[in-house]
């Protein structure tokens, strides 16, 4: 019989991740840790810890992308090193960024596509903040050059996101946010002449508005100023924040005249990750032409090898996002677009018709003629509120918001479902099957049913 020697002490050999030293303690939250780990059980013990979020397709609050073709993730993956700001090193980068700007110009008609300016930024906020940036120095420019102060600037807007609230505040500008009238859905041309002066930077409307997902008239909303400065009040440019919009407008109405077509927009923002279907962290700015930004609001870098123009909030950030918007743009061109879209109406349309007949909803917003969306409120006391509907939905893990529309609309709560690329027809029945069953048991008083553990 052969003899068979045992060796004492540790089986190297066994590298269980769960039995592992990182694996019998709590992963560190406040400390560095005094060395290194095991890559695999970090990353498996990280990726255990990340499955406690919530399902993405299921956050119907979002308008960000949530779902994305493998070809882009490796593109990503492939340029994770790019840094967005280095177009000395990263030229091609810089050139897809380029065509990018030149596409979304021409998309929205602008009259030099090719040649009017614009960039990339971190998402549509940063892009409406650089809007607002150029609209306040190209205002101060004039009342400079006609010796009028220049210290009272303001910004006139209905229902806008916070990212307006924030350019204000941070940039030392008044925020004239005109009250939401009855039963209207955002800011309304007549209102202008109240809130507009000689202090007006500019007048920003909404092309989706976050609270109920319909479209400000831009195109009324410049007639009424061209009727302001022809009665010899001011001459206040349009800038669109057109975030959600600006890809969903030129696919699904593009008779609708809110872009670069009316003389009076100067500037229009969008979020690349949100209907333009990029992966998180991209937003456009595109200027009519290129003289509508200031010279003085770009800087020259040359420390990075080269000199480069940049007009930024921040520095460095990675490429990957811009090459997967481009690759959107090759991939689907105007037809896979408009496809993609009306995919997404027409569910929006189909998920509203069935909430219209649950009963005990207004519709606000039905999922047609403007964002793919769909926002309602309670029409009466069923004896539940929104919020309790929310909560309910949640145990089902649908995040369906509930909140008020802004003044003086705020005793009116409302809940809004987005409806985006990668959310199916099936699954916005589920939605619904689970908005009867949630009422059911809010307006019976009982709670759900306890099933019992079977092994």
């Amino acid at each position: 019989m052969a003899l068979h020697h045992v060796t004492s002490g540790r089986d190297e050999g066994f590298d269980d991740i769960y039995s592992g030293l990182l694996s019998q303690r709590p992963l560190p939250k406040y400390r560095l840790p005094e060395g290194p780990n095991d890559p695999r059980a970090v990353h498996q013990l990280l990726s255990d810890e990340l499955t406690l979020d919530g399902d993405a397709s299921q956050n119907l609050a979002t308008f960000c992308t949530t779902w994305s073709e493998p070809q882009i993730k490796e593109l990503m993956a492939e340029n994770m090193a790019k840094n967005m700001i280095d177009k000395d090193e990263y030229p091609q980068t810089a050139a897809i960024e380029s065509r990018c700007v030149h596409m979304l110009a021409d998309l929205w008609h602008s009259p030099k596509s090719r040649t009017t300016v614009g960039c990339s930024t971190t998402g549509s906020s940063e892009a409406a903040m650089l809007g607002g940036l150029a609209m306040k120095w190209r205002w101060r420019a004039a009342r400079k050059a006609a010796g009028k102060p220049a210290d009272r600037p303001n910004l006139v807007c209905g229902p806008v996101q916070v990212c307006w609230e924030k350019f204000a505040r941070y940039f030392d500008v008044e925020l004239r946010q005109v009250p939401l009238e009855a039963d209207a859905t955002g800011l309304r041309p007549h209102q202008l002449r109240a809130h507009v002066d000689e202090n007006t930077i500019g007048v920003v409307a909404i092309l989706g508005v976050t609270y109920t997902c319909d479209y400000e008239p831009v195109a009324a909303i410049a007639a009424e100023l061209d009727a302001i400065a022809g009665d010899g009040g001011p001459d206040v440019p349009v800038h669109v924040d057109a975030a959600s919009g600006g890809f969903i407008a030129p696919f699904l109405r593009p008779e609708l005249e809110w872009d670069f077509r009316l003389e009076r927009v100067a500037s229009i923002n969008t979020s690349g990750h949100k209907y333009g279907l990029a992966p998180l962290g991209v937003g456009w700015i595109i200027w009519r032409t290129a003289d509508l930004l200031p010279d003085e609001l770009v800087f020259d870098v040359d420390y990075l090898g080269g000199s480069m123009p940049t007009f930024a909030l921040n520095f460095s950030r990675p490429g990957g996002e811009v090459i997967a918007q481009y690759y959107n743009l090759l991939r689907l061109g105007r037809t896979g677009y408009r496809r993609v879209q009306r995919a997404c109406a027409d569910t929006a349309a189909h998920l509203a018709d069935q909430i219209a007949r649950m009963g005990p909803f207004k519709l606000l917003y039905d999922g047609r003629g403007a964002l793919p969306a769909v926002s309602y409120t309670l029409d009466g006391d069923p004896g539940f509120s929104l919020y309790d509907l929310s909560e309910a939905l949640r145990v089902h893990g649908w995040q369906v918001p509930a909140y008020p529309l802004p003044p003086a609309r705020d005793d009116t709560v409302i809940h809004r479902v987005l409806i985006r690329h990668g959310i199916s027809r099936d699954r916005a029945d589920l939605l619904a099957d689970d908005i009867r069953t949630c009422m059911a048991s809010l307006t019976s008083g009982t709670r759900p049913k306890r099933v019992t553990f079977h092994h």
